[in-house]
């Protein structure tokens, strides 16, 4: 069985719709697939439907902007109810700092004589919320960076030109929306934040008391020995494991859905656990 709990579309920073990445998961030969988009869960009506078509167990997701110690730690929230009004509240807050981002974005940009950014990202964004990966794809397009990896080292990290400081809803906030909303809390891609194994350790201690379940050992931008090292960490700290191609479409063939590294052995999966539902399609 093939298992991928997390997942973009054209409401967040991915380039398939709800429907067509449904579509291409369907030929992929993925049974189980969680739609997180940032910061929204507009998408998981449409995605509902394709599921029911092809056959798929849709799980409904969410991928929250949260802040910890001052650190940006993204965290995914599965089989949700995409109706609990305390999630939607605190998503709208989210995405009004957002569309401000945005903005700000374009006008740090534009002081480096790079015009017309926002309305560059906005096209890219094709009606959802504007990322920070719109403005990468914008600045490609524009001749400006070789490539989005390019783009971010140059222009949108920390003392570049783009950067903007992220202020996101804290953590157990988020923990508690989804765990209202019925949803199991994730931490996503944990070792993409480069943090030192004993602060990884405070946070899943931290995540953990605040009713946080689970981690993602398995993750498209973790490698073999990151997997390994997070299986043993995850193991330790009691936490379920998860995984997820964290895809965003084509465009980015080193990261397909569906196509994951083996989870460890030893580890006690989030799907195996009380908390797993039933499946949303």
């Amino acid at each position: 069985m093939i298992i991928d709990l997390h997942s973009h579309s054209t409401l967040s920073d991915g380039t398939l719709t709800p429907s067509e990445l449904l579509a291409h998961a369907s030929k992929q030969e993925v049974d189980v697939l969680a739609l997180t988009d940032h910061d929204t869960v507009a998408g998981l009506d449409e995605a509902a439907k394709a599921a029911k078509e092809l056959g798929i167990q849709l799980i409904n997701g969410v991928e929250i902007s949260t802040s910890w110690n001052g650190q940006t730690i993204h965290m995914v929230g599965l089989g949700i109810d995409p109706s609990y009004q305390p999630l939607l509240d605190g998503l709208e807050k989210i995405c009004e700092y957002r569309e401000w981002r945005a903005e700000e974005i374009g006008r740090r940009l534009a002081k480096k004589r790079i015009e017309g950014g926002y309305e560059g990202a906005k096209s890219f964004a094709k009606g959802g919320l504007i990322a920070r990966t719109h403005y990468a794809r914008f600045l490609v397009d524009a001749g400006y960076a070789k490539d989005i990896r390019d783009v971010f080292k140059k222009y949108l990290v920390r003392g570049k030109p783009g950067y903007v400081p992220g202020k996101w809803a804290e953590i157990e906030e988020a923990i508690s929306w989804v765990r209202g909303a019925g949803g199991i809390p994730i931490i996503a891609h944990p070792a993409r934040y480069r943090i030192t194994a004993g602060r990884l350790r405070k946070l899943l201690s931290e995540f953990k008391k605040a009713g946080g379940l689970g981690v993602e050992v398995v993750s498209g931008s973790h490698n073999e020995n990151e997997t390994q090292t997070m299986a043993n960490t995850v193991k330790k700290a009691g936490l379920f494991a998860s995984q997820g191609s964290d895809y965003h479409g084509p465009e980015n063939p080193w990261v397909e859905l569906g196509r994951l590294r083996p989870m460890p052995d030893g580890s006690k999966t989030v799907w195996e656990s009380e908390f797993w539902p039933e499946g949303n399609s």
